[in-house]
C-alpha cells in the first residue's frame, strides 16, 4: 500500500440530554507541522454521545481522504469505548454502533489508520466544534490551498430548520432519475456494474421520453450527469435531446456490482445461496460473492456526490442513475442508518429530488415521483 500524508485527526461528539440534540466536531492536522488542514462541525438531529462520537470519527476521514487518497491517520479520540472498538479490541454489541463502525472502517484501507486515546483535555478543539454546531454555528473548512470550501473565516452557517429560512447558504439540487426499463428489470433480476449491462427495453424507451416531455415542460434543468452504463446513457441522451444539453459521465454513480448474482432472479439466488444472501441482507458492509457492499457504493457515492456540487455550484443537475445510488443518496441526505437502502423502493424512471446546501444540511424534495409516467 502507498502511503501518503501523515495526519493528525481529533474528533469527538455529543448530545444534549443523551439521546438529545447531538452533534460532532473533527479536525485535521499535518502531523508533521501541527499545522491545521480541515475543522468541521456538524448537528445531526436527535441522537446518543456515542453516535455523534462515531459520526464525528467518520467525517474526519472522509476528509482525510479528500486531502490525500492514500493517508496514514492517527485519530485521537478521547472516547475509550470507539478506541477499543475500532482498535478490534472490544467487541460491538450494539447494531448500531457495529454499522458506524463499518462504516467508518470502509473508508481507508486497513491498516490505514490508527486509534490512540486521549484526556478530554486535549481533544478541546473539536468539543468546541460540537458546542458551536449545538449553539447554531456549524461550519466546514479545509484550511489549505484549492481546496478551501464552506464558509468564510469567521463566518458561520445558520442552524435553521432546512426549508423554513428565507437566508438559505449556496445550494446545488440533484434530481435523480433511475433509467427506464430494461429487460432484467422487468424480471426483476440483479442487474449491476460488470454485468451484462442491457439496453432500454420498449417500455424502458417509452418512459425516458416520457420524463423528457415532463423535464422539457417544467424546465429549470442546468446539466445533465449520467452514470456510465448503457441503460442510464441512452435514458440521459433522450432526454439531453429533448432538452439541448450535453451529457457528462459520472462513473461513481454507477449501480452496485452484484458480482455472481449478477442476471439471477431474487428467487434463483435464495435457492442457490441462501447463506450468502441471508449475511448480504444483515449488513450493508457484506459484498454479494465477486460483487460490491452498499457500504463501499456508499463512499464513491459520497465522493461523486461533492464533486458534482463542486462542478455545477448552485445549479439543478439531473443525475440519470440506478437504484442503489438513489436509495443511498436519499439515505445520506436524511443522514439515515446505513440499512435504510434495505427499505425503500425506487420504480423504474422515478424521480427524486434533494437540496444539498453548503452548510452541509440537506432537503429531500422528493422521492420515487411516477406522475409523468401515467
Amino acid at each position: 500500500m502507498i502511503v501518503g500524508r501523515r495526519l493528525i485527526l481529533e474528533a469527538d461528539g455529543g448530545s444534549r440530554g443523551n439521546p438529545g440534540p447531538a452533534a460532532y466536531g473533527t479536525v485535521l492536522r499535518d502531523a508533521e507541522s501541527g499545522e491545521l488542514l480541515f475543522e468541521e462541525g456538524a448537528t445531526i438531529g436527535v441522537d446518543t454521545n456515542n453516535v455523534a462520537e462515531y459520526r464525528g470519527l467518520i467525517a474526519g476521514l472522509i476528509a482525510a481522504k479528500e486531502l490525500d487518497p492514500n493517508p496514514h491517520v492517527e485519530a485521537r479520540l478521547d472516547s475509550k469505548l470507539i478506541v477499543e472498538q475500532m482498535s478490534g479490541r472490544w467487541k460491538i454489541k450494539h447494531e448500531n454502533m457495529r454499522r458506524l463502525a463499518l462504516e467508518a472502517k470502509a473508508i481507508l484501507p486497513t491498516g490505514a489508520v490508527r486509534y490512540t486515546w486521549v484526556p478530554r483535555s486535549e481533544n478541546a478543539t473539536a468539543d468546541r466544534l460540537v458546542n458551536l454546531a449545538l449553539d447554531g454555528q456549524p461550519m466546514r473548512r479545509f484550511r489549505e490551498g484549492d481546496q478551501a470550501d464552506a464558509d468564510a473565516e469567521g463566518e458561520r452557517a445558520p442552524n435553521a430548520l432546512v426549508g423554513w429560512s428565507h437566508t438559505h447558504p449556496d445550494v446545488a439540487t440533484t434530481v435523480l432519475l433511475r433509467h427506464g426499463e430494461t429487460e432484467h428489470t422487468a424480471h426483476k433480476r440483479f442487474s449491476g456494474w460488470g454485468g451484462d449491462d442491457p439496453g432500454l427495453s420498449d417500455v424502458g424507451r417509452q418512459q425516458a421520453e416520457l420524463v423528457a416531455s415532463y423535464l422539457k415542460t417544467s424546465g429549470g434543468i442546468d446539466a445533465i450527469v449520467a452514470s456510465p452504463m448503457a441503460r442510464t446513457r441512452e435514458t440521459a441522451d433522450i432526454i439531453a435531446s429533448a432538452l439541448g444539453l450535453a451529457v457528462a459521465i459520472e462513473d461513481d454513480v454507477r449501480e452496485c456490482s452484484f458480482g455472481e448474482w449478477d442476471g439471477l432472479t431474487f428467487e434463483e439466488v435464495q435457492e442457490r445461496s441462501p447463506d450468502e444472501l441471508a449475511r448480504w441482507l444483515a449488513a450493508t458492509d457484506i459484498p454479494p460473492p465477486g460483487g460490491e457492499s452498499f457500504a463501499q457504493v456508499s463512499q464513491r457515492v459520497a465522493a461523486a456526490r461533492r464533486r458534482l456540487m463542486e462542478m455545477y455550484p448552485n445549479q439543478i443537475m439531473l443525475v440519470v442513475t440506478h437504484v442503489t445510488p438513489v436509495k443511498t443518496l436519499i439515505g445520506q441526505a436524511l443522514d439515515a442508518p446505513a440499512h435504510s437502502v434495505f427499505r425503500m423502493h425506487v420504480n423504474p424512471a422515478s424521480l427524486s429530488s434533494i437540496q444539498w446546501f453548503g452548510d452541509g444540511h440537506a432537503s429531500v424534495n422528493s422521492f420515487n415521483e411516477t406522475m409523468h409516467l401515467t
